[in-house]
């Protein structure tokens, strides 16, 4: 192996312009793939094609209607939203939005279908038509009927009359991206116009088409703002510790070639970009540059010790050769155990930044040291500060170490009891801070008018047309009050609703039969006439099966996490199983999918995450072939993740599915720096040294190394950090916390470790 190496050294440094010049042509291959690459915003691609859950969706939307909604709330400046200039402007708003690409439905609090008796006549009509011409008298009527519709209060009107509702229903194309671009295009064009027109109001837009508008948004921003930001970091950061100029233009060239190697292998295969994988590029060029600033570090350190320029490069090469590989291997396998995430967007994630990471050891063991031979590279003439330091702090470890062992043990079990604080949950609404329209929009909508999420209900009556039976209706709408009754709940919406009042109006509108139908037949009668009578794009497919066979219950949520969401269902199901076990049915909708995936992912990344700190924890073991420096070597990598998890608990208290992956990515990272110390630890060791010896050695040769990979990872990740996308600022601050903590772990706690266990002669 060791002749190998040497021969290897020889071929890179002899032929270094003949690998320069082969590099580029295979990156430049590399590259043209990216125009391969497509993004979409859908966020069913954040789900298996057979997730349970949402294959039950589908089957929902198959059997009553698309859930693909766009809701536009309008509120006066003070007052009711009963006058004639709101009302005025909720009729122009409906009637515009007949007009968006790919609509199908236009519910509002103006053309609600409100059905009343007149002699032996079902009169049903918009609950609004020519708002500024209805006298006070209409206007008091139009109000009290929308208050006490059960389908339209707390829907698409406020409890108190403060704001009403446009909620806009669409039939997304095979390409929904491009659709979601158009819709919310022109519903915004449509709401400048409203506010021209309309100044005393306020228009706020929100629903789930939207909200991939949103997330498309964050997304484009978060790449094009982090991208340049994290290079600028990167380069100023090598650049303040290496002391190098031209050592860190190697770097950053070196970077580039692996970025555009990366990401032209993501086109070549086809891959499908979403805002949960987006990153690929940022967190390449974070993760990839430690390998090429180990070797640029140990070159200037051997310049500086008076080697020329080739024999620093193949010292470099000889003494970190082994180690980066090593790192390779555990940072690619802790980021391929994001394939046993629930979502394949987390699989494109581990695959392409474990490709990166493979990319970023052929480069720097090839491309690195041939330009590094070729620069006029010279190291600073003085004796650096860093490495000073770092004899200087080597030294207090050493006579510190039963005081730092023990700060350190009780530093770890502070930090550990924040984890039981840590709540497993996820809410879409809250993904985008207050920095976004969409996220101050929907925050007004939910306090203001309605909730954004929903639990939606197939409820089967067992034949066709069995809905009308009163045995059904009466169990459903028990089912319906049973959830009224929840404190979590906003509104429910149920076919009951319907029968009793098209019973209250076939007897002449007398509210003392606002109750359900007692005849079957009776039933199916009024429902055939009320259909027969209801205008275009009001009719009631959204609401019950072609056969008449079931129906659909919506309960409208307020802000929920997913863990409440899916408490809730539980309890629902609990009620069914007591009290109607023929209904007996899951949840489904679009909150409640994404609710079950957090779930999901958590479980089975606790799964991979086991399984690839198991592998790592394998290798270490192999690689040091000593059982108690392995097992050792196991308490600096794991130490991070449940100080940083802790800290966590006590900072943030949740953990949603982005933050659920950063375990396993984490741990493949920090065990990078715990490989280096300990292959340097157990190199000085064979040569003689005792372990106080040994560990002074190991932080003078690779002290500023280490802190230097740290503070590039760090600050790299941490830019995320100030991102509006909960998916990109939980990610990094979490990944950030655990880097910072695994280089204190390294630092303070195994040396302490390793000269109290590592008693045998060298």
């Amino acid at each position: 192996m060791i002749d190998f190496l040497e021969r290897y050294i020889s071929l890179i440094l002899t032929r270094r312009w003949l690998v320069i010049l082969l590099a580029g042509p295979v990156m430049l291959a590399m590259t043209a793939g990216v125009q391969y690459i497509t993004i979409t915003n859908d966020y069913r691609s954040l789900f298996e094609d057979d997730n349970p859950q949402l294959l039950a969706f589908d089957a929902l939307e198959n059997t009553y209607a698309a859930s693909n909604v766009a809701l536009i709330a309008v509120a006066p400046e003070t007052g009711s939203v009963f006058t004639r200039e709101a009302l005025n402007a909720i009729e122009e708003l409906s009637e515009a939005a007949w007009g968006a690409p790919h609509s199908i439905r236009v519910d509002s609090l103006t053309n609600y279908s409100h059905s009343e008796a007149f002699e032996d006549d079902l009169i049903v009509r918009p609950l609004v038509v020519g708002a500024l011409e209805l006298s006070d008298d209409q206007l008091a009527q139009v109000e009290a009927v929308a208050l006490a519709a059960p389908d339209l209060a707390g829907r698409l009107v406020a409890y108190d009359g403060q704001v009403g509702g446009v909620a806009i229903t669409f039939a997304l194309p095979d390409d929904p991206d491009a659709a979601v671009v158009e819709i919310t295009d022109y519903l915004n064009g449509v709401l400048a116009e409203a506010r021209s027109s309309h100044p005393a109001l306020t228009y706020y837009l929100s629903g789930d088409v939207v909200m991939n508008r949103a997330f498309a948004d964050a997304t484009r921003n978060d790449l094009m703002t982090f991208a340049p930001i994290v290079l600028l970091v990167i380069v100023v950061v090598t650049v303040a510790l290496l002391r190098s100029a031209l050592g860190t233009l190697a770097i950053i060239g070196v970077l580039g070639f692996i970025i555009n190697t990366t990401m032209g292998f993501a086109g070549w295969v086809g891959t499908v970009l979403n805002p949960a994988n987006s990153g690929v590029a940022i967190i390449v060029m974070t993760v990839a540059i430690a390998h090429s600033v180990h070797i640029v570090t140990a070159t200037l350190s051997g310049l500086r010790q008076g080697l020329s320029r080739e024999e620093a490069i193949a010292a470099s090469l000889r003494s970190n050769a082994y180690p980066v590989f090593l790192t390779t291997v555990t940072t690619a396998i802790g980021f391929l155990s994001l394939n046993s995430s629930d979502s394949p967007a987390f699989h494109t994630l581990g695959n392409l930044v474990a490709f990166g990471v493979v990319c970023a050891f052929v480069y720097s063991m090839t491309l690195l040291p041939a330009v590094l031979c070729v620069l006029p590279l010279r190291a600073p003439s003085t004796k650096s500060r860093h490495a000073e330091f770092f004899e200087r702090f080597g030294a207090f470890v050493v006579a510190r170490r039963r005081y730092l062992l023990v700060v350190m043990c009780l530093v770890v079990a502070v930090l550990a009891a924040g984890i039981p604080r840590i709540e497993l949950t996820d809410n879409w609404t809250q993904y985008l801070d207050d920095r976004y329209e969409f996220r101050r929009d929907t925050d007004f909508v939910i306090e203001n008018l309605t909730g954004m999420e929903t639990l939606e209900y197939s409820l089967r009556s067992g034949q066709e047309g069995g809905i009308t039976d009163p045995e059904y209706l009466s169990t459903v709408d028990a089912f319906a009050e049973w959830f009224r009754g929840q404190p979590e709940v906003t509104h429910v919406q149920a076919f009951p609703d319907t029968m009793k009042r098209l019973n209250k109006n076939m007897h002449g509108d007398d509210p003392e039969y606002y109750r359900l139908p007692d005849d079957p037949e009776l039933a199916a009668q009024y429902l055939l006439l009320y259909e027969l009578s209801l205008p275009f794009g009001s009719d009631l497919n959204n609401r019950i099966d072609v056969s008449k066979s079931a129906t659909r219950l919506t309960v409208v949520l307020r802000s929920l996490s997913a863990r409440q969401q899916r408490e809730l269902d539980a309890r629902a199901q609990t009620w069914l199983g007591s009290n109607a076990p023929a209904l007996l049915t899951e949840a489904s909708g679009v909150s409640i999918v994404f609710a079950h995936l957090s779930q999901r992912n958590i479980d089975s990344m606790l799964v991979g995450t086991l399984i690839a700190m198991g592998l790592i924890s394998l290798i270490l073991l192999l690689v040091f072939r000593n059982v108690r420096l392995g097992l050792l070597s196991l308490i600096p990598n794991l130490i991070p993740l449940v100080m940083s998890f802790g800290l966590w608990g006590y900072l943030v208290g949740r953990v949603g599915l982005a933050a659920s992956v950063v375990a396993a990515m984490a741990f493949g990272i920090i065990v990078d720096d715990t490989i280096h110390f300990l292959s340097k630890y157990l190199k000085a060791r064979r040569e003689g040294k005792s372990p106080p010896e040994a560990v002074r050695s190991t932080f003078r040769v690779v002290g500023q190394a280490l802190w230097t990979t740290t503070a590039v990872l760090s600050a790299g990740f941490l830019v995320f950090a100030s991102s509006g996308f909960e998916v990109s600022w939980s990610l990094g601050l979490l990944v950030t916390l655990t880097i910072v903590l695994a280089l204190l772990a390294d630092f303070l706690l195994l040396p302490p470790l390793l000269m109290v266990i590592d008693r045998r002669k060298p």
